[in-house]
């Protein structure tokens, strides 16, 4: 039997738990502001579709004024080839005969197609795609992926060119705070491209707790980021939103009550991100100041109530919780269910979920 799937015009209270819902209206506000502020400063924005792997969220943002999407794996961006999208950069290194086949059937699909490499190795390997748009990775303080040094970020955009791909510019997801070294990374990259007569087109930073402060990387020509559209626990807690921004929550049911400082929700690692991101619980619950989310397993979320006071939820009793991570949570439900003024407004289809590879 199918999920029941609730109908637009249900109440939120009638809705099945676990179940992540989200605030038409509020979403529309943190596109609207984003895209204002990207405007305000001259810089290309470009939407990370990892967090919601909507189409339709997508096309809303694309409508705003972003120049295209931001995808993580090959994965996504043929499922969002799929649906129209026609400018689309990949920002991960894509391995492996497999991968590559598909690349090149992706780029006789997309018009304006975008890949990034941090290795020789890689580059070799996109040299079986002809003409491919490639930006080198830079790591500028993440401490994940990217070349280590200007000097590095030189040869391999010299080996790219050789390689016969178009070299389309720099790219770096920083640390949090690293506008200042982001600056002077790519100040002195641009500079060694120049003297070799290599054009840089595009300067692309990134990430959603930077956000408010993507104008202090002067250098950068855009900006990426995802986890805004609908923000969670974490952005609220770097001071990049505030609650009023939240676009998702988690609705879900308390199920037992077995002792009076214990309540078990139905939401556990099926629902909820075991994303801690430097929280010591799994989640906020609304209403409820004081109750830790301190335990998920498969199909269960152990709160414990021992510091909270007042009333205690009862077997039955319906929470929401805002996430650590909003963008796991979205990989976990085939569909997403909008809502407006406590009505369900719109269900729709995750349509990249599980696009892992």
């Amino acid at each position: 039997m199918a999920f029941p799937w609730p109908e637009v015009g249900t109440a939120l209270a009638d809705v099945m738990t676990p179940m992540p819902v989200i605030d038409e209206d509020r979403l529309a506000a943190n596109i609207a502001r984003a895209q204002a502020y990207m405007n305000q400063h001259g810089l290309a924005f470009r939407p990370h579709i990892k967090t919601h792997k909507i189409p339709a969220v997508a096309r809303a943002q694309m409508a705003a004024g972003a120049v295209g999407i931001n995808c993580q794996k090959l994965s996504e961006a043929e499922a969002f080839a799929e649906a129209g999208f026609e400018d689309i950069l990949i920002t991960f290194n894509l391995l492996g005969l497999e991968r590559l086949s598909r690349l090149r059937a992706l780029k006789d699909r997309v018009a304006r197609l975008t890949v990034v490499a941090d290795s020789a190795v890689t580059v070799d390997g996109l040299a079986a795609v002809p003409g491919l748009a490639v930006m080198v990775e830079c790591d500028t303080g993440g401490g994940r992926c990217g070349v280590q040094t200007p000097e590095e970020a030189l040869a391999l955009a010299e080996r790219i060119v050789a390689a016969g791909l178009r070299f389309q510019g720099l790219l770096t997801y920083p640390a949090v705070g690293g506008a200042e070294r982001v600056e002077e990374f790519l100040r002195a990259t641009i500079s060694l491209l120049t003297a070799r007569g290599i054009d840089c087109p595009v300067r692309s930073n990134g990430g959603s707790p930077d956000l408010w402060r993507a104008h202090l990387v002067p250098s950068a020509t855009e900006h990426r980021a995802g986890t805004y559209v609908y923000n969670d626990r974490s952005m609220v807690r770097a001071g990049e939103c505030g609650p009023d921004d939240l676009a998702m929550h988690i609705l879900a049911t308390v199920v037992s009550r077995p002792t009076p400082t214990r309540a078990v929700l139905d939401a556990g690692s099926k629902a909820l991100t075991s994303d801690l991101l430097g929280f010591s619980d799994f989640g906020e619950i609304l209403g409820l100041p004081g109750a830790r989310i301190v335990s998920l397993s498969e199909e269960h979320g152990v709160v414990d109530l021992s510091a909270c006071e007042g009333p205690l939820p009862a077997v039955g009793d319906r929470v929401r919780i805002i996430p650590n991570h909003t963008c796991v949570v979205s990989n976990l439900f085939d569909r997403m269910v909008f809502h407006r003024n406590g009505l369900v407004s719109l269900v729709e289809e995750v349509a990249a979920r599980g696009t892992v590879w």
